[in-house]
């Protein structure tokens, strides 16, 4: 009888770890591959209902595709020309602004020379070595912000095909993953499939509502305070706060810099933040629960994790990527018996904790007492006698 051999724990490990390592920065090196894939993976996921609606009513399955895309591509040029409109009345402002601006960091640096008893010669000082440094740079800095410029126009003009082709082959793809799998698997694999375009739906469906309400909620608040472009930090504020945690505190610092930029009294930069704060606790305690966080069970330390692990492998894009991937990636853990375990770490249900009951205590407390019996009577003495 031939003798299986197994491999000790710490050759398992050596080559989970090399594997990781290897997975990871293939990762890296491919990410201007698989990005654009991955968000058109997901954007066709989503856009597929619409498609499915138009072949019901009989068009044809290339002209419902491309209806869809038009249609879509109709609601974020729109989109697109709103903040077009209030970034070019933010950049005819701008000399103003910048006047302001001076004024304010004279205040800043009197104010910080005084209180850290500094010179203001020190402080101007190591300024202008800074922005010397800063000048010194920016020939490549320049060159890199072109570079990712061009990156995202070709992104741009790249991902309606791959979410064509996508919506056209998704037939084939299905199929394709069942062979991989075979007969036996396809129940199972039928079920993920399902329920990580449910997963996808639902959460991205979700965020857009999020993204509306709170956009509307943080214009409505900057306009009661008179702050200027509220409308346009209001929706940067709304997309930002698609960034869990992180988006929401770059969010309230713009406005809270045009309120101390523009606003007499820095007061408003403090009722800003209160505001901001206000529609932080109405998102995390009724629109996240009842509209995204039911559709996604991810757990707040997850959460923080693969954000940044995300935004260190790909960027900002993968900062965005990072909670869809992980609810993916939780869904089929959830089906594989030996990743249970991971699927449950990454959600947000607590296990049942044992509480010591108040009765159970006294109960151990009357046990660990002598027992005690009543003396007998006299007369009962008496009769022993």
């Amino acid at each position: 009888m031939e003798s299986v051999f197994k491999l000790p724990f710490y050759a398992k490990a050596s080559l989970f770890i090399v594997g990781m390592f290897a997975f990871i920065w293939m990762m890296y090196i491919a990410s201007g591959i698989i990005v654009p894939l991955i968000f058109a993976f997901i954007i066709a996921v989503v856009l597929y209902p619409i498609v499915a609606w138009f072949e019901k009513k009989k068009v044809n399955r290339i002209i419902a595709i491309i209806l869809t895309l038009i249609v879509s591509f109709l609601a974020i040029a729109g989109l697109g020309v709103l903040l077009y409109f209030q970034i070019s009345r933010l950049s005819m402002s701008s000399t103003e602004l910048l006047e302001k601006f001076i004024g304010f960091y004279n205040e800043g640096m009197a104010w910080a020379s005084g209180y850290f008893e500094l010179k203001p010669e020190q402080m101007l000082n190591f300024i202008a070595k800074a922005k010397a440094e800063l000048f010194k740079n920016s020939g490549d800095a320049i060159g890199q912000t072109l570079t990712s410029v061009g990156n995202a126009l070709v992104v741009l003009f790249v991902i309606p095909v791959y979410v064509f082709l996508i919506l056209f082959y998704k037939p084939l793809l299905i199929d394709v993953i069942h062979q991989l799998f075979g007969e036996g698997q396809r129940k199972t694999v039928s079920e993920v499939i399902n329920q990580t375009k449910t997963v996808i739906q639902k959460y991205l469906s979700g965020l857009i509502i999020e993204i509306v309400i709170v956009s509307v909620l943080n214009t409505a608040g900057l306009m009661v305070l008179g702050i200027e472009y509220a409308l346009l930090l209001g929706i940067i504020g709304g997309l930002l706060n698609v960034i869990p945690y992180i988006g929401g505190i770059v969010a309230v610092a713009l406005p809270m810099t045009i309120a101390l930029i523009t606003k007499d009294s820095q007061m408003y930069a403090l009722y800003v933040l209160g505001i901001y704060y206000t529609i932080q606790l109405i998102d995390n305690n009724y629109i996240v629960p009842k509209i995204v966080a039911s559709k996604v069970k991810v757990n707040a330390l997850v959460s923080i994790v693969v954000i940044f692990a995300f935004g260190a492998l790909w960027g900002v894009p993968g900062m965005f990527l990072s909670i869809p991937l992980t609810a993916i990636f939780k869904v089929i853990c959830d089906h594989i018996q030996s990743m249970k375990p991971v699927g449950f770490l990454l959600g947000d249900t607590m296990p049942a904790i044992a509480l010591f009951k108040i009765s159970t205590i006294l109960e151990g407390v009357e046990k660990l007492k002598p027992s005690s019996k009543k003396p007998k009577s006299q007369s009962g003495l008496e009769n022993d006698l």
